[in-house]
């Protein structure tokens, strides 16, 4: 394990550091090219360690602190998993005009058939005393003129490890809309050739909702099961603002009949 950076040593390491970089910096544009190449290289090194820890650092000090992010688990539960779009800053907060297959960090995708996109995307920080996720995810739908619209949560391998039809999958997401609208979430599990899907409608009478899919109803081969993804569906969102405050994935065996 680490230790942190609180020595009198420590410091003076990274005032050390910190000028040294700063130094490369303001004479980047007078190196010559094979030593900024080399430079570059140990920059970029250096760069990925320290998202890596603004990733968790802001995400763990963001409001809520509510510890690592806690996932109200149904008994049984053997496996949890909060997308990282709801865990922690992502570098890029908000996206307008945004396109069809656009990527919103690595588990997000956005899909549309707009000819002409007016959709924004943002990241919001959720600061109610209720809310169990740091951040959420907003989106504002002007005019719209396709005939759909949805996001795709990539899923872990984790997920599928073991995956049975003795399983059910639960999402549970805290939604907030400006107008009614209808939102379907579908769950695809790829097994071999086959794609198994289970369709809810997300009933968004409440700001949190639930919905469970049982794979005993799916003709899911347990063998060749290889990876699952959730698309959440949106009917009807044009000139609306939608808010995901949380969305986080469960998975308990079925009890026994």
């Amino acid at each position: 394990m680490a230790k942190p950076l609180r020595g009198t040593i420590d410091r003076l390491m990274h005032r050390r550091m910190l000028r040294r970089w700063s130094g490369v910096a303001r004479n980047a544009a007078n190196l010559d090219l094979t030593d900024l190449r080399g430079l570059r290289g140990m920059a970029r090194e250096l760069r990925a360690q320290i998202d890596a820890l603004l990733f968790v650092a802001e995400g763990r000090l963001a409001l809520p602190v509510v510890g690592p992010n806690p996932i109200q688990k149904p008994l049984h539960t053997d496996w949890a998993w909060r997308p990282e779009f709801w865990r922690g800053p992502m570098q890029a907060r908000g996206m307008t005009a945004v396109d069809s297959r656009t990527e919103y960090g690595n588990e997000l995708k956005v899909f549309h058939d707009c000819t002409q996109s007016e959709l924004t995307l943002r990241q919001v920080r959720n600061i109610r005393e209720s809310d169990l996720a740091p951040y959420g995810l907003r989106m504002d739908v002007f005019r719209f003129d396709g005939s759909f619209l949805s996001l795709v949560i990539e899923i872990p391998k984790e997920a599928v490890n073991g995956l049975s039809r003795r399983h059910i999958m639960r999402v549970a997401a805290v939604v907030e809309v400006e107008r009614p609208l209808e939102i379907f979430a579908r769950l695809n599990v790829k097994h071999g050739p086959n794609t198994e899907q289970v369709v809810r409608e997300l009933p968004i009478t409440d700001d949190e909702v639930i919905v469970d899919f049982d794979l005993a109803y799916t003709k899911l081969n347990e063998k060749r099961v290889e990876k699952m993804w959730l698309d959440l569906i949106f009917e009807g969102a044009e000139m609306n603002q939608i808010t995901l405050r949380d969305v986080a994935f469960t998975r308990r065996p079925r009890a026994d009949l």
